[in-house]
């Protein structure tokens, strides 16, 4: 299954040309959403000055109705007179197989209107932009790049889609798949390692937007948010830090979530001027000033995950330590109707589960069921579901606590490390799974080395490896559990590569 081949099937384009931007539906109709099919939008009767058109590029899991259903930003353009195009990208792929797609399809759309495009990528389209355009050379037909929250370093999230604890889900609504794959943090060091140092990679300018904001409780990104929290700033799916690149000029980082910093409305007019010949930004003599972020190469302890499937009545339980603010349970499925109820220690049920669709692009087809419990009693909560059919799940329970600051894990040179601050009293075991270059699973149950919580990171082949770390113990004489979560890429020559 994972194998980014760099070779594939090339698929025949057509075009379809809508008759008025107030029909944008009608691209929909003629949009077939296979991979390497491009449609070019109507021709503005004025066309602003100096301007390129522009190639819509979709992100993870998406197509290239993203642009304009349900979203203005192909009539925004057109308003502005700009000559558009969308295309099609094998929503599932590797930035290897799309970047070699899209260098190949991009060449017809110059063709086609005679002049090099700016490219506007949302979410991983990005990452397979500069693919085209540092490793399949694209860079003669594009004139520019503005990427919308593209996952530069990759989300968090995928590593959570490829956690041991996460299979059961992820597996049957789809979201493990080459893209999600390719988009672990530890990949992605592998990935900019060999894109950054390339040669090409000054060739075009590049521009970023990021954005801050997740929703409130009940939001379909809100527990994408909540979960990235610990790694900083983010939009419910990809963490600001991850949506720069140093050598790109950022435009601006603002208070969007994860859909709605690709709606025309909400960020054309902050990006039109770079869409222009006027403006123009030397990557190579980079002086643009960027906020700045806090980095750690530390995995933080906010969370204790857990997961499977089950059919009928189903039973987990939480350890909840002392001094904790909150804590949020999100029981992620891959069922609507799922019947939940919660006891406190003392017997206290809750069952005011609120139930959304996920919008993260790396769950989606999956429901969250969340519930938030404001200074939870210590001991141990459980959970109770029930389905009358087999029921695939995740559960992510979030905590506000003095603990996340004193418990986190850590990579160093071949060594998974989990730090504990002397109030903690824990033991770890550790899950490893691998995917060799043919695609099979593999898994590696580790115990901690003796007086002490370090691993020995196994070298089974070239690959990606998942680390999953359950972290059980005690906080001041009350329970404590958490789990870490940490990827790493070891290439064909052994070289170890971690966020």
């Amino acid at each position: 299954m994972i194998n980014f081949k760099k070779w594939f099937v090339v698929f025949t384009a057509f075009f379809l040309t809508v008759p008025s931007v107030s029909l944008a539906g009608s691209i929909k109709d003629g949009s077939s959403g296979n991979p390497g099919e491009w449609y070019v939008g109507t021709t503005p009767s004025s066309i602003a000055a100096n301007s390129h058109p522009i190639l819509f590029v979709h992100g993870l899991n998406s197509s290239s109705d993203t642009w304009y259903e349900n979203n203005n930003m192909y009539a925004t353009a057109y308003q502005n007179g700009y000559e558009t195009a969308f295309i099609d990208l094998n929503a599932g792929k590797s930035m290897w197989d799309n970047g070699a797609l899209l260098a190949q399809k991009v060449q017809e759309v110059y063709n086609y209107f005679g002049e090099k495009v700016v490219v506007v990528a949302h979410s991983k389209g990005g990452v397979d932009t500069q693919s085209a355009l540092v490793h399949y050379g694209a860079d003669p037909y594009i004139e520019r790049v503005i990427t919308l929250s593209s996952p530069h370093r990759g989300s968090e999230l995928a590593d959570l889609a490829y956690s041991s604890w996460a299979g059961w889900l992820a597996g049957i609504i789809g979201s493990k798949n080459d893209g999600t794959y390719s988009l672990q943090t530890g990949y992605m060091d592998y990935y900019r390692s060999v894109t950054d140092s390339h040669a090409n990679v000054y060739n075009t300018p590049i521009y970023t937007l990021g954005g801050t904001k997740w929703g409130s409780f009940g939001n379909a990104l809100y527990w994408g948010g909540l979960y990235l929290s610990a790694y900083g700033s983010n939009d419910g799916a990809v963490t600001i830090q991850s949506s720069r690149l140093p050598y790109a000029a950022e435009i601006s980082v603002g208070r969007w979530n994860h859909t709605t910093i690709k709606e025309g409305s909400s960020t054309f007019n902050l990006f039109k001027n770079y869409l222009n010949e006027e403006t123009f930004y030397s990557a190579s003599a980079a002086s643009f000033e960027t906020a700045a972020v806090t980095e750690s190469a530390e995995t933080p302890a906010g969370h204790y995950i857990t997961g499977g499937e089950y059919a009928g009545t189903h039973k987990e339980s939480v350890a909840v330590e002392k001094g904790v603010d909150s804590v949020t349970f999100d029981w992620i499925s891959d069922k609507k109707d799922t019947s939940l109820a919660l006891a406190s220690p003392s017997k206290k049920t809750y069952a005011d589960f609120k139930v959304t669709a996920d919008d993260t692009e790396f769950f989606k087809g999956a429901y969250h069921h969340t519930l938030t419990i404001e200074k939870p009693e210590a001991g141990k909560w459980t959970l109770e579901t029930k389905a009358e059919q087999k029921e695939r799940y995740l559960l992510n329970t979030t905590f506000e606590s003095p603990v996340d600051a004193m418990l986190s894990g850590e990579v160093k040179g071949n060594q998974m490390k989990v730090k504990g601050n002397k109030k903690l009293n824990v033991k770890t075991d550790m899950t490893v799974e691998y995917y060799d270059k043919n695609g099979k699973l593999k898994e590696k149950k580790l115990k901690a080395k003796k007086n002490g919580n370090d691993f020995k990171i196994p070298s089974l082949g070239e690959g990606v490896y998942n680390m999953t770390i359950d972290v059980k113990g005690t906080y001041e004489g009350t329970p404590l559990e958490r789990t870490l979560i940490q990827t790493v890429y070891i290439d064909d020559k052994g070289k170890l590569y971690a966020p």
